[in-house]
């Protein structure tokens, strides 16, 4: 593995790197630019940075104005915002519409650690799959996260990008074959026996956990699943009927998300045992990031014990 790195570092990295080769990029944040690291673009390119301040509702539709008039908007903010306190004016300024903007909510999950509840958005991809329209990206690395930007720059419509706060684990740049596209997603390792198909900081844990379990004996397939909506349903359908079960990983809640995107395709096309690993039907709560994610089960270990209940499913 390549280092380690907070996906929402990658983004803002990436968005400054970018800048000169997409002149109709604009960038607004609500005031926390430090945090969700539209920094780097705004000190790169202070004429086409916009800091809205507190104001999540204005930023979005000022967002909406200008992608009308030629831009690329990138909006920023914490999830908790970007998909809660803004959802009214995402949908319909933005949705409605159909416009060219990328809503980007970072500190995504439970893994905002010290936050506590109120700060950890769980709800995000099942308020944006619900949307009409509306793409949405959790990148699992640095690495792809700086491709995720680039391929949302050149996507025409509206789209959802979620970051993290913690550094993980770079391990899409070591895998033979790996390539990334928008809808698509990856299999960063093969297996007969089950398969995991994870999203974001859960990917890392998900190699961790088929690694684990080779150690059993147990041949488990990873998927990399960066896009929840529009899901990879191809690969999806494949992989069911391959290895005959699944489990879903994510830092979201199992309500709404990856695990019911899974769930919703197969229990219509191809009948397979699925579990879904998540945060229960609960909200959050405040400590540091590692602890909160075990208390929650949300981990290699947890991951490990749903494919072994899913194996017991198996006919």
């Amino acid at each position: 593995m390549a280092g380690k790195i907070a996906t929402r570092n990658a983004y803002g990295e990436a968005l400054a790197e970018l800048a000169d080769k997409y002149p109709q990029l604009v960038v607004l944040d609500a005031d926390l630019a430090g945090a969700t690291m539209s920094k780097f673009f705004a000190a790169a390119h202070p004429e086409r940075f916009f800091d809205c301040g507190i104001a999540e509702a204005n930023m979005t539709d000022i967002a909406a104005g200008l992608s009308t008039c030629g831009y690329k908007p990138f909006t920023n903010t914490f999830a908790i915002f970007a998909a809660g306190r803004a959802y009214e004016q995402v949908r319909n300024s933005i949705a409605y519409p159909h416009l060219n903007c990328t809503v980007v909510g970072s500190h995504g999950g439970v893994s905002v650690g010290e936050d506590g509840a109120t700060h950890q958005c769980i709800e995000d991809f099942a308020l944006m799959r619900a949307l009409p329209g509306m793409l949405v990206c959790c990148p699992c690395d640095g690495h792809e996260m700086r491709l995720a930007v680039e391929a949302l720059i050149n996507y025409n419509g509206p789209a959802y990008l979620r970051l993290a706060r913690p550094a993980t684990e770079i391990i899409t740049d070591e895998i033979a074959g790996y390539s990334f596209e928008l809808g698509k997603g990856a299999t960063l390792r093969g297996g007969k026996d089950v398969t995991i198909i994870a999203t974001g900081i859960m990917v890392p844990q998900a190699m961790k956990a088929a690694e684990a379990l080779e150690n059993d004996g147990i041949s488990a397939r990873v998927i990399d699943m960066h896009t929840i909506k529009p899901l990879d349903a191809e690969l999806v359908v494949k992989a069911a009927k391959e290895t005959s079960c699944i489990v879903t990983a994510e830092e979201h809640s199992v309500i709404g998300g990856l695990g019911s995107a899974v769930c919703e395709l197969l229990s219509e096309t191809c009948p397979t045992p699925v579990l879904r690993l998540g945060v229960n039907d609960e909200f959050g709560r405040s400590g540091k990031a590692p602890l909160v994610l075990d208390a929650y089960g949300v981990n290699a270990d947890g991951i490990v014990a749903k494919v072994k209940q899913a194996l017991a499913m198996k006919k």
